[in-house]
């Protein structure tokens, strides 16, 4: 998976465990020194929900990402 980080941009992530969507990826975290992209990060979907439980921002780790097409990527969590 030899993606950039702004390719990850606009593209929808799926949990593959429910079937869920779980939005867009809005960033991606990556260490420095190497350049390796350690997670994705996308915010919660639910406005109303947010407003009683603060932020739902999701961080999905590198590892369970499963499977990154040109408009999806699979993640398992």
């Amino acid at each position: 998976m030899g993606n950039k980080g702004l390719d990850f941009k606009h593209k929808e992530v799926i949990n593959i465990t429910d079937a869920k969507r779980l939005g867009y990826v809005q960033d991606v975290n990556a260490e420095l020194d190497s350049g390796t992209i350690t997670s994705i990060v996308v915010p919660g979907n639910s406005k109303v929900f947010n407003l009683f439980s603060g932020d739902q921002t999701i961080v999905i780790p590198w590892s369970r990402i499963k499977c990154i097409g040109e408009d999806i990527i699979l993640v398992e969590i």
